[in-house]
């Protein structure tokens, strides 16, 4: 339902603002509106159709880990802490090996791979949904911390960088790091709120005690090495762990004596049918975005920040860097080409084009894994999915403002 009115809103405002412009002389803007939801579809077609292939080959694996017995294993080590993050699941259940394979590649900042493993695990939500139409409180759980986008190795913002002629690419990786890692804790935080889940139990406690010790541990390791050293170091273990697992998970099936070929075919199958399944919600939810882009909707807003910020007295250095924050959780295309807009236009080392670049790594597209997940399941009462969402993306938001003026200001 909050989908609908988002979904809404986001035509009437660009209608009213695009009526505006009109009167006032500018009669290219209904055809840009015109030409971008054509587009738009046809980029949801695009992005499915990309998706197929990854879908088939992590569904692929999957079912390989599935009947190797890898999975089982994983649920069977994560289960003291997600039985209290997820009380309606069953303790040792499969599902809970999908979510810390999705949690791992997101850390690892492998978005391409961690998409089909969230819809694997969103289908394994759903088998235990009594209500097929309305969203568990697993599954907003899952989503939300989906959407808060902890990410140890920002792999593509470093490469963007890189490629922008960034003097030190790796220079804003402990920032990333500090405000992906606010971002989750408040999505878990207020999520908990909503679901009356304890947090002040041993089990939970521990948990968030080690993930500071492990942000500790990075930004000590960081300040040792040169930052050449570190951007290489990231590159080399995103995709040695990335392999290491698919090797694993062979291997757990070789042991079995799994037929892991046609494991991974029974399970590839499913490829194509959740990217076929996905379509109509990608077209739904980018061709409302370009609407909204198309018609002036988001420059009027961002324009209007910048004034009211400098009206009251602050500093106006960082409006021209949210267009990124505002796109993130609606597309990440889109953020992506707002941060690479923002490093053209003032710098990859200005204090624009890096807090553009903080922004990018510290949340996630929550609009878009709401639709793709729900959509591939059919849920479509997403309760406080959206509320609690938008709550972690605006903690990850002021995290990143504020290291930003720590390390860069």
């Amino acid at each position: 339902m909050v989908l609908n009115y988002i979904w809404i809103g986001f035509f009437a405002i660009a209608f009213l603002i695009a009526a505006v412009q009109l009167l006032l002389g500018n009669t290219e803007v209904f055809p840009a509106i015109m030409n971008s939801t054509f587009d738009n579809a046809k980029t949801a077609f695009e992005i499915s159709l990309g998706l197929t292939g990854v879908l088939s080959l992590w569904m692929g694996i999957m079912k390989i880990g599935e009947k190797g017995g890898l999975v089982d294993v994983i649920a069977r080590w994560l289960s003291p802490l997600m039985v209290r993050l997820f009380p309606e699941i069953p303790a040792g259940h499969p599902v809970f090996g999908h979510i810390f394979m999705n949690f791992s590649a997101n850390m690892l900042g492998l978005d391409n791979a961690a998409t089909p493993l969230g819809l694997k695990a969103m289908e394994g939500l759903q088998e235990l949904n009594q209500k097929k139409d309305t969203a568990t409180n697993a599954m907003i759980m899952f989503l939300v911390l989906n959407t808060s986008g902890l990410t140890i190795i920002p792999v593509g913002v470093m490469t963007y960088r890189a490629v922008a002629g960034a003097a030190q690419p790796t220079d804003v990786f402990i920032p990333i790091l500090i405000a992906t890692s606010v971002a989750t804790l408040a999505g878990m935080i207020v999520t908990s709120i909503y679901q009356h889940i304890n947090l002040f139990n041993r089990t939970i406690m521990t948990f968030v005690l080690g993930l500071c010790i492990l942000v500790s541990g990075i930004i000590w390791l960081s300040t040792q090495v040169s930052r050449e050293t570190m951007n290489l170091w990231s590159t080399v273990l995103a995709n040695v762990m990335l392999f290491s697992i698919i090797m694993a998970f062979i291997w757990a099936g070789v042991r079995k004596k799994v037929n892991v070929y046609e494991a991974f075919v029974e399970g590839a199958k499913g490829g194509f049918d959740t990217a076929v399944r996905i379509i109509p919600y990608l077209v739904a939810i980018l061709v409302a975005i370009g609407v909204f882009r198309a018609s002036g909707a988001m420059d009027f807003i961002v324009g209007g920040a910048g004034k009211l910020v400098e009206m009251l007295g602050g500093n106006a250095d960082y409006v021209a860097a949210l267009p990124t924050a505002i796109m993130k959780p609606l597309s990440g295309s889109g953020a992506r080409g707002m941060m690479v807009d923002a490093m053209q236009q003032y710098g990859p080392d200005s204090f624009i084009g890096r807090l553009s670049c903080i922004f990018q790594g510290a949340t996630d597209t929550t609009f878009y894994i709401l639709a793709v997940y729900f959509g591939s399941v059919g849920v479509r009462k997403t309760r406080h999915a959206v509320t609690a969402g938008l709550l972690a993306d605006l903690f990850g938001i002021i995290a990143a403002m504020a290291v930003a003026a720590i390390f860069f200001g």
